[in-house]
């Protein structure tokens, strides 16, 4: 019997969170390594990333070894509980959101459309083998790429997590927008080829 996702959630959390600092130092720097070597990796346009809480893997190594042509965003909250995303680099201001996220401190209106991005790096609670993502719940990123249902990339669309995250099998919901592939410490997931 498959856990709900409540007590799935709850539990893969702080298994995330228990994970000791020199391997999770570790498991980020090797994440860099996957994201880099991704097929569809852009050389050019925006990409984003989040900014790593409550154990999420960071995603610093990647973000500071992307080429100069692209462009690091981080999410900012916008309206009808979709997700916009701001340029930002070390250094930039930041402000806290609702949810004690930071995000850049830029007007609603100066934030870009999630489909001006050419990649997108989200973060998961849980995946399984067939590349499907658990989300903390909020359905934020669900919301933001629902047009991903019937349109093809881009944005391309990443889940990352720690290996410690997989679990046998995940149930999914009509809404649920499924990424193009899952990248972990040690292994890159790639989902099936999309047809419209």
């Amino acid at each position: 019997m498959t856990p709900d996702r409540t007590s799935l959630r709850s539990g893969l959390r702080a298994q995330r969170r228990a994970i000791p600092a020199p391997q999770r130092i570790a498991a980020a720097d090797a994440l860099g390594n996957r994201l880099l070597q991704l097929a569809f990796a852009p050389a050019s346009g925006y990409v984003a990333g989040y900014w790593a809480m409550d154990g999420e893997i960071a995603l610093h190594s990647w973000q500071l070894r992307l080429p100069r042509e692209l462009v690091y965003c981080l999410p900012v909250l916008h309206e009808e509980n979709q997700l916009r995303f701001a340029p930002w680099r070390p250094g930039d201001p930041l402000v806290t959101n609702r949810f004690g996220i930071p995000e850049p401190d830029v007007g609603p209106a100066s934030a870009l459309p999630p489909e001006a991005m050419s990649l997108v790096v989200m973060p998961l609670v849980g995946f399984d083998p067939g590349g499907r993502r658990l989300g903390m719940g909020g359905g934020w990123y669900d919301r933001t790429f629902a047009f991903r249902h019937t349109a093809m990339p881009p944005p391309w669309l990443v889940g990352v997590g720690f290996d410690a995250q997989c679990v046998d099998a995940l149930d999914t919901e009509s809404w649920d927008v499924v990424p193009d592939a899952i990248c972990t410490e040690t292994r890159t997931l790639v989902a099936a080829p999309r047809h419209e």
